[in-house]
């Protein structure tokens, strides 16, 4: 079978249940073998050719719909719940609808560095489709332990997000050893350094991991949120509809962690955290300057 690197394939020995990019085509143990990344799924796998199947564009098509009929109602929700926010916001702001206060609102600002390129700029659009302030770094996984401090005392951001693929390999060892994982131990050594620059929770809010991460070791490192209680694959855009919850919710209120997950497309077994407050700050007036 004729396979490139950017083919979309899936894989025999799954029922190609997720569609994967090849990104790279190596020789290992005399087979022909290529490294996927999902399409969708912060997964990174590899595979030999004979488990391979180059999709074609009528079966590509119906799953790539099904996702974003997903997104799409992921999306829903939480625009849902941002109007709720932004609704009790206002009701205190002008102390029950009984002041005529014009006042604005500054969201947190967030760094993302994301090991995936294509999945960075789709994350990018949709932080601007909602309205966050980001800087989004493409940085590799193995890179990230060494770049976050420098990148930190650049942007200063409120909140990180330290993600891009992994996954967990029964053959290296128990779930619960970090080097049975792809690049959890990176995220792990990336939250250490970013904690090192500012050990407070609740000054800098971090979310780190991808599919099937090692959650523990992220959140005993210092990260408020995280991938994958359960070992699950988790959407690429998740850790965004995270970090936007908490960049508009007020600094004196707490984020449910539940609250914050239940509309994600991955849920409870891909996402956890702890309790974390927000860190949108209100002030007024709001005034628009005439020219003159």
């Amino acid at each position: 079978m004729n396979i490139e690197i950017n083919d979309v394939v899936g894989r025999l020995s799954y029922q190609c249940d997720i569609l994967f990019r090849v990104i790279d085509i190596r020789m290992v143990n005399g087979q022909k073998t290529a490294m996927l990344y999902g399409e969708d799924y912060r997964l990174i796998a590899d595979a030999p050719f004979h488990d391979l199947k180059k999709m074609d564009p009528r079966e590509r098509d119906r799953i790539t719909r099904e996702f974003r009929n997903l997104e799409e109602q992921s999306f829903d929700l939480f625009k849902q719940d941002i109007e709720l926010l932004k609704h009790k916001q206002e009701y205190r702001v002008t102390n029950a609808y009984r002041e005529d206060y014009n006042y604005f609102q500054v969201p947190g600002k967030v760094l993302h560095l994301d090991g995936d390129p294509s999945y960075l700029r789709k994350c990018l659009d949709l932080y601007e489709k909602i309205g966050v302030p980001v800087k989004g770094i493409h940085c590799s996984e193995t890179e990230m332990p060494n770049r976050i401090g420098p990148l930190i005392d650049k942007y200063r951001p409120n909140i990180i997000v330290l993600t891009g693929h992994d996954a967990y390999t029964k053959s290296k060892g128990g779930k619960g050893e970090i080097n049975a994982y792809r690049h959890s131990k990176y995220f792990v050594e990336a939250v250490k350094e970013a904690r090192r620059k500012s050990p407070h929770l609740d000054q800098l809010v971090i979310f780190a991991g991808a599919c099937q991460s090692h959650f523990e070791s992220l959140i005993h490192a210092g990260a408020n949120f995280a991938s994958s209680p359960s070992r699950v694959n988790i959407h690429a855009l998740d850790p965004v509809y995270i970090v936007a919850k908490i960049c508009f919710t007020g600094f004196k209120d707490s984020v449910n962690v539940w609250d914050v997950i239940r509309n994600t497309l991955t849920g409870e077994k891909g996402l956890g955290g702890i309790e974390t407050k927000g860190v949108l700050r209100t002030g007024m007036p709001f005034k628009i300057t005439d020219d003159e």
